[in-house]
């Protein structure tokens, strides 16, 4: 199959998504899918197929290249709300950092934030002792604040490709 014929399915995949959603009040369960997709596209990553666990991706170029990448996605329908958290971060399997690629209402990515593996294991010892985090979940607001946006909708990937932080140096 042709990267047109993918790029046309994908474009299909959020418009069907987003009628469903409208329609019956209920999210179609493709948001990882379209993630994965994402950020492979706008990040210069290959996804592996079938997943050798642990990781999604790897990166191609640059500062990301070699690097091994779990992709998580988020549907963001209502900014008020919040409460939403990722799936298991699990650290005892290979993977070198996490991406987290937040969707709109219909479904195209507007913010891709990454954190390294030691900034979620710092994030999720300082957490307590919850079974939620025992389990390795972590919330998206918690990820946003750990991790620093490499790519948004308005900016792209940085200027002249540059990483950019979304939090002021502590």
């Amino acid at each position: 199959m042709s990267v047109y014929a993918v790029d046309k399915l994908m474009a299909q995949t959020r418009r069907l998504a987003t009628e469903f959603r409208q329609t019956t009040g209920q999210p179609l369960p493709v948001t990882a899918e379209i993630a994965n997709y994402d950020a492979a596209r706008l990040l210069n990553l290959e996804i592996i197929q079938p997943p050798p666990g642990g990781y999604d991706a790897v990166g191609l170029d640059g500062a990301r290249e070699g690097l091994r990448f779990q992709i998580k996605g988020r549907a963001i329908f209502d900014e008020k709300k919040g409460g939403q958290r990722l799936g298991q971060l699990r650290l005892e399997q290979p993977w070198d950092a996490v991406l987290l690629v937040l969707l709109d209402e219909q479904y195209e990515p507007f913010e891709i934030y990454e954190a390294g593996r030691e900034a979620i294991k710092d994030a999720m010892e300082m957490a307590d002792e919850s079974n939620r985090n025992k389990r390795g979940a972590m919330s998206v607001a918690r990820f946003r604040h750990i991790a620093r946006l490499v790519w948004s909708r308005d900016e792209g990937e940085g200027q002249r490709g540059e990483i950019w932080e979304n939090h002021p140096d502590d």
